[in-house]
């Protein structure tokens, strides 16, 4: 009752212009750019053809990775929506659509036991008030009928900023930075908001395997790609999959604009 009396009150508005329909309006869907083959086998990158690797591929010891979405656009508004302005139902809309990416595009699924996600510092869960990737995991978890585990925690706290780091800089950055808190199950789904080099999530990967995991992928919902033409084009697939209303999550929070 409470969650319908605050939809009333804060109506949900378009992830992406903050102006139009939930999750999507209509011009922002057609922007929606869903990752799908033909593609790279192994990390789900777009390409000309089917390949078993690419050179956008992250770092082992990562053994497949897959996206929903291509990170640009409405998509980048949504996912900086979540991050930065707290608006957690987006977790729910594009968690749904990892989930459906998944199961769609990866025949070795049942390797997978558990679903985690990279945690963020202790500064920036405080200063957001929530951790962006563990509510994208517990979404996809409960799509997946997987359980959702805090299998790993990060030692240290990044303050500079991945960004401006090329992909060997931000791989000797986040190497040592994460361990596994509990012994983790043989398969592991790991799960974040965005995938760009793969310097976290590989080092995310690197300590689980130290721990006995044999076999991580990971699932994000977006993947920042550079565009190449005839490869990068809007579709409407996961678009409509968001578009079609789905189970509300959280309470919307307000905040300011993101970042």
């Amino acid at each position: 009752m409470l969650e319908h009396l605050l939809d009333v009150v804060f109506p949900r508005r378009c992830a992406g212009c903050g102006r139009g329909a939930w999750p999507f309006c209509d011009a922002c869907r057609l922007q929606v750019q869903p990752l799908a083959p033909p593609w790279c086998r192994r990390c789900g990158s777009p390409s000309s053809g089917d390949l078993a690797t690419c050179a956008d591929c992250p770092p082992r010891p990562i053994h497949l990775a897959r996206a929903a979405f291509r990170f640009h656009g409405p998509v980048r508004s949504a996912v900086h929506r979540l991050k930065f302005s707290g608006w957690r139902p987006v977790a729910e809309a594009l968690g749904e659509a990892m989930a459906r990416t998944w199961t769609a595009s990866v025949p070795e699924s049942d390797r997978v036991r558990a679903v985690t996600w990279v945690p963020l510092s202790r500064r920036r869960a405080a200063e957001r008030g929530f951790d962006q990737a563990r509510a994208l995991a517990l979404v996809v978890s409960r799509h997946l009928e997987l359980p959702a585990l805090a299998l790993l925690a990060r030692d240290g706290d990044d303050r500079s900023t991945q960004a401006r780091r090329d992909r060997a800089g931000r791989l000797a950055a986040m190497e040592g930075l994460f361990h596994v808190r509990t012994p983790p199950p043989p398969g592991v789904l790991l799960v974040d908001d965005v995938l760009t080099t793969g310097a976290t999530t590989s080092a995310c990967a690197a300590a689980l395997v130290r721990a006995g995991t044999r076999h991580v992928a990971v699932l994000t919902a977006a993947r920042a790609l550079t565009p190449r033409p005839g490869i990068l084009r809007p579709s409407v697939g996961h678009a409509d999959i968001l578009g079609r209303g789905l189970a509300s999550g959280s309470v919307v929070a307000r905040g300011s604009d993101p970042r």
